[in-house]
C-alpha cells in the first residue's frame, strides 16, 4: 500500500467554519416565534437548537444544498440550518440570514476545512499539494479530531467543536450534548500549536471527567 502524505486548509485563512440561518421570515434565530419548524439533517444541529429553543419543532431536511434551499419554500418553514462554507463556496452565500454565535452552536469537527491527500512518494504532486497546506488549520483540524477519536463519537453522535490557533497556543472548545438537547457538556482547553494531539485527547479527557461518557451512550 502506498503512504499518504495530508494537508489541510481553510479558504481564506480561517473561514468559513460556522453555521448558517437562512429564513425568508425571520431576521435572526432568536426571532424565531414559539413552535416555528426548522429544517436540518444533522444530530448535531439539532441538539443544539432544542439546548437553546426547545420549544422548536425540527424536521429532517434531506438532499443537496440546492434541494435544502427549495424545500425552504415548498415546506413554508421557518427556517434551516446548513453549514456556512457549502452557501459561500457554491456562491449562494446570499441566502445567509445569519452566521449562529458559535457560543452554543459549535460547528462540527473540522468543518469548513478543506483535506487533500497525494501518495507520499508523489513529489511533484506532494510539493504541489504542500503550497496549499496551512499549518494553523492543520494543528486545528488535528486537535479536532483527536477530541472526537478520543470521545468515541462519530457522526451520529452530538458533538460541536470549535478552535483558534494565536500566538503558537491553540485552544480548542468541544461540547456533547443528549440527542433530545436537554444536556450539554462544554469544555475548553488550551494547549501548543506544535502538540494539536495532546490537547484534543486532553479535551476529551476533560469532557468524560464531567460525564460526557453518559451522553454518547444515549
Amino acid at each position: 500500500m502506498f503512504g499518504v502524505s495530508r494537508v489541510a486548509f481553510r479558504t481564506a485563512r480561517g473561514g468559513p467554519t460556522g453555521d448558517a440561518f437562512v429564513s425568508r421570515k425571520h431576521r435572526r434565530f432568536d426571532d424565531l416565534p414559539e413552535g416555528a419548524t426548522v429544517g436540518t439533517s444533522s444530530l448535531r444541529r439539532r441538539a443544539q437548537v432544542l439546548n437553546r429553543r426547545p420549544d422548536l419543532k425540527l424536521v429532517d431536511l434531506r438532499g443537496n444544498i440546492d434541494t435544502r434551499l427549495r424545500k425552504l419554500d415548498e415546506q413554508d418553514l421557518d427556517a434551516i440550518v446548513l453549514a456556512e462554507a457549502g452557501l459561500v463556496r457554491l456562491g449562494v452565500a446570499d441566502r445567509i440570514t445569519e452566521i449562529l454565535d458559535p457560543s452554543w452552536m459549535l460547528p462540527a469537527v473540522g468543518q469548513g476545512a478543506i483535506g487533500l491527500e497525494c501518495r507520499a512518494d508523489d513529489t511533484e504532486t506532494k510539493r504541489v499539494v504542500s503550497a496549499l497546506r496551512c499549518p494553523e488549520t492543520f494543528a486545528r483540524v488535528l486537535a479536532e479530531r483527536a477530541m472526537l477519536y478520543a470521545l468515541g463519537g462519530g457522526c451520529l453522535v452530538p458533538i460541536g467543536t470549535t478552535s483558534k490557533v494565536l500566538d503558537g497556543v491553540l485552544t480548542v472548545r468541544g461540547a456533547v450534548l443528549s440527542p433530545d438537547g436537554k444536556r450539554r457538556i462544554v469544555g475548553t482547553h488550551s494547549g501548543l500549536a506544535t502538540a494539536p494531539l495532546a490537547v484534543g485527547q486532553e479535551l476529551a479527557a476533560m469532557l468524560l471527567a464531567e460525564g460526557a461518557d453518559e451522553l454518547l451512550k444515549t
